[in-house]
């Protein structure tokens, strides 16, 4: 038997638009087999889409979701796609992927080139509206110089270490999301760090990675070490879920983990040189005390 082949008109003879076919890859590590293509999230700064690819290194890396045109992005700026993996070159063709950080709305720095203005404009736009209706919240905005010691102390992106490895967190340690998916096909809304789980400590370690680079003027940093828990315990925060899906490896992921390796040299402006200060309760007299472990 021969199989029909697929129509190239319609019935009322206008032709049909064969969408090209773009071969994937399949992510080696993770429970729900992602496949390497731009998973569609929202930037944590302005709200507007992004997609988020992996470089040859397994690095994430976040792109917008749209094509441009050559002309309009500099070199430096240009990205391809090739087997669901991006690549910070062009292609040869007319037309290159753009980082979403060159064109985002809520940083300060102008756009990399004069054509990108507009899409930067009709982003402020899109970010505002989703603003006012309340879709998306953005994050506070930190001082330049903060006035509370909890400020200085809470890092925003801290330094994780675990399975020996140190890794740099998109966000504070209680607010890290599990990236499994639920039975209505949504993202989990449970922390890794739960009451009824051990729980890291934080220690000031040398300013340097775990593969032995040379340390940094400033010699110590926080760390939120992870390294004497369980190695069960290790593997779900390097999977990043939480203890309910721990469990169950047949649930499927939904983002991609926001584990970034730790490197020193690029990320040195995360690097605190004193510890996260515990919370404070008034004692009597209306003196402060240190609240209880």
């Amino acid at each position: 038997m021969r199989s029909t082949p697929p129509a190239s008109r319609h019935w009322d003879g206008s032709p049909i638009a064969h969408r090209m076919r773009r071969s994937l890859q399949v992510t080696p590590d993770g429970a729900s087999r992602l496949l390497r293509c731009g998973q569609s999230d929202r930037c944590r700064e302005c709200g507007t889409r992004i997609e988020w690819y992996h470089r040859s290194n397994c690095r994430p890396v976040r792109l917008h979701p749209h094509e441009l045109p050559t002309a309009q992005v500099p070199v430096a700026c240009r990205w391809h796609v090739s087997s669901g993996v991006a690549h910070p070159a062009g292609d040869g063709s007319n037309w290159c992927r753009l980082p979403h950080a060159a064109v985002c709305p809520a940083r300060d720095t102008p756009p990399p080139h004069r054509d990108l203005a507009g899409l930067r404009r009709s982003l402020a736009v899109r970010s505002r509206r989703l603003i006012d209706t309340g879709v998306f919240t953005p994050p506070p905005a930190s001082p330049d110089r903060p006035t509370s010691r909890s400020a200085v102390c809470r890092p925003a992106r801290p330094i994780v270490q675990l399975l020996y490895v140190r890794y740099l967190a998109a966000r504070p340690v209680d607010e890290i999301q599990c990236v499994a998916q639920t039975r209505r096909r949504h993202r989990c809304t449970n922390p890794l760090l739960t009451s009824d789980a051990p729980a890291g400590t934080w220690t000031l370690m040398p300013a340097t990675a775990a593969g032995g680079q040379l340390a940094l003027p400033a010699d110590v940093m926080a760390v939120y070490d992870l390294s004497r828990l369980p190695y069960s315990e290790q593997l779900r925060w390097r999977a990043q879920r939480c203890p309910q899906h721990a469990t169950t490896p047949t649930a499927a992921d939904l983002a991609v983990s926001d584990w970034e390796p730790f490197d020193p040299l690029r990320h040195h402006a995360h690097i605190h040189t004193r510890l996260p200060a515990p919370a404070r309760r008034p004692g009597p007299a209306g003196r402060a005390r240190p609240a209880r472990p």
